[in-house]
């Protein structure tokens, strides 16, 4: 699927599980070094999990890359979402970092989901390209 797509080198499959493994790591950490006794603490890493799991399977079964790349980034595209809530906090009073460890995982769903999303939809694009170019 990738047809040799490369940010900086490294294949989009191999970006999708380190991105995949950051976000699980991320929420993991945020959780116990916070002692945060709420579920939301955990959320990058529930979107981690399936994103860890598309870029996987995608080195696994080349294959079906398509599909597993599709399914990462229908994830990337919620964590972008998600990150959105960070604009919310700029209303409130003590602002988007009255809870800094909220503050900061929302951010950075923000910036990572869409640095994300656009190279997936890159990749994509490219992918097109290169089949339409070879019909």
């Amino acid at each position: 699927m990738e047809n040799g797509f490369a940010i900086f080198g490294i294949r989009l499959s191999v970006i999708t599980v380190a991105y995949g493994t950051f976000l699980l790591l991320w929420g993991v950490l945020v959780s116990l070094f916070t002692d945060s006794h709420s579920i939301t603490s955990w959320i990058p890493s529930f979107i981690g999990i399936p994103i860890l799991l598309g870029g996987t399977m995608s080195l696994v079964k080349p294959e079906q890359t398509k599909l597993w790349m599709h399914v990462a980034m229908v994830f990337g595209v919620i964590t972008f979402i998600g990150g959105l809530d960070f604009l919310r906090g700029l209303g409130n009073d003590g602002g988007p970092f009255s809870n800094i460890a909220a503050g900061t995982s929302k951010l950075m769903l923000l910036v990572t989901g869409l640095a994300y999303s656009g190279a997936c939809l890159a990749s994509f694009i490219q992918v097109r390209r290169n089949r339409q170019a070879k019909e």
